[in-house]
């Protein structure tokens, strides 16, 4: 049997629709919904989170004030809604939900996007990132991401505490972001470098062990930031380029020409971390070397004992008519604590002079 909705239900319910498509982002914290975050920067009147988007927040943005939309894997249909609300070019929103994991940067008229990774807070040398998209627009960013991202945490915690982030522009708060998410990359170094100084004390303790699998897990380890890290060249470099976005202040420019420099000494101390993996490894093949060695010495001074005994009985055994050779039981024990006498006076003498 086939339902029929009179013309009278119909209408209310497209216009439910209509409202909803409509209706601003809020923050319920309803399971179906995304996690949504929006904090208006207000350098004159305060901060203060927002619980919905709305057009009077809109038309209320202007000089020190900022709007920060932070947004937790939202769905397709609430972005675009959103997209369409804030005026976002639609490459913006296109960049998010494609399946590109490539840092990138795409300027749009007076909004940029841009695409960058950032390590994961988690223990260990398996180092894995998260996909960061951010929207930047006249006194508006937006932040995109499928999973949680914990320096954005921090730093919304950080601003709370501060409350002059409104004097900020979006593109000099975007590059904000931008340093802390490098500063995921200073973390995992840090991690790293204790991981190796941990190896090395180990491979120089009385007891070396067998280190080989864990110099492997650090070479991986350090290619991975290396091949993570990498690729966000043309992120940095592009923003500090004279052509990108000339219409902006020198402040801003001075915090792009800033994070380029940021980036590069991120560069260089993951190249670090991969020399440190190599002088780790020639530590250990040194410390090996020298384990060697010092059997080769021991082997050395035994097979010299070894061998001046030898030639004693060999002396002995001669086939002469010699008187000692006719003192028997006598004569036998002699020799043999003659010999006993030499090898043990060619320790003692080894080990004075620490020949082993």
């Amino acid at each position: 049997m086939t339902r029929k909705t009179s013309d009278a239900t119909r209408q209310p319910q497209a216009m439910n629709r209509e409202k909803e498509n409509a209706m601003p982002l809020t923050g319920d914290a309803s399971v179906d919904r995304p996690a949504f975050h929006a904090v208006l920067f207000d350098a004159v009147s305060g901060d203060r989170q927002l619980g919905a988007i709305d057009a009077a927040v809109l038309a209320g943005l202007g000089d020190k004030k900022l709007l920060w939309i932070d947004l937790l894997n939202p769905a397709e249909e609430q972005l675009r809604a959103l997209a369409t609300q804030l005026s976002l070019p639609p490459a913006a929103i296109e960049g998010y939900l494609g399946s590109d994991t490539n840092p990138c940067l795409d300027p749009r008229g007076k909004c940029f996007w841009l695409r960058v990774v950032s390590i994961n807070d988690e223990p260990g040398l398996q180092f894995s990132g998260t996909v960061l998209s951010m929207i930047a627009g006249p006194n508006l960013v937006i932040t995109l991401h499928h999973h949680p991202v914990a320096f954005l945490d921090e730093f919304r915690a950080t601003q709370s505490d501060h409350g002059d982030a409104g004097e900020l522009g979006a593109a000099s708060f975007v590059s904000a972001l931008l340093d802390w998410q490098l500063g995921t990359y200073f973390e995992a170094v840090s991690r790293f470098e204790r991981e190796v100084e941990r190896l090395e004390v180990d491979i120089l303790s009385e007891n070396p062990r067998d280190c080989l699998a864990e110099l492997r897990t650090l070479r991986k380890g350090a290619s991975r930031l290396r091949r993570m890290l990498a690729p966000h060249r043309v992120v940095y470099t592009a923003l500090a380029r004279p052509d990108f976005r000339p219409g902006e202040d020198e402040r801003t420019e001075q915090h792009f020409s800033a994070l380029d420099i940021h980036y590069e000494r991120a560069m260089d101390m993951v190249e670090n971390a991969r020399d440190l993996v190599v002088g780790s490894f020639e530590l250990f093949s040194s410390q090996t070397a020298l384990t060697a060695n010092e059997t080769m010495k021991v082997l050395t001074f035994a097979t010299v004992v070894i061998g001046v005994l030898a030639v004693l009985g060999g002396v002995l055994g001669m086939n002469f008519e010699a008187p000692f050779f006719k003192t028997g039981a006598l004569g036998f024990y002699v020799a043999l604590g003659l010999m006993l006498a030499i090898a043990g006076v060619s320790i003692w003498i080894g080990k004075r002079k620490q020949w082993f």
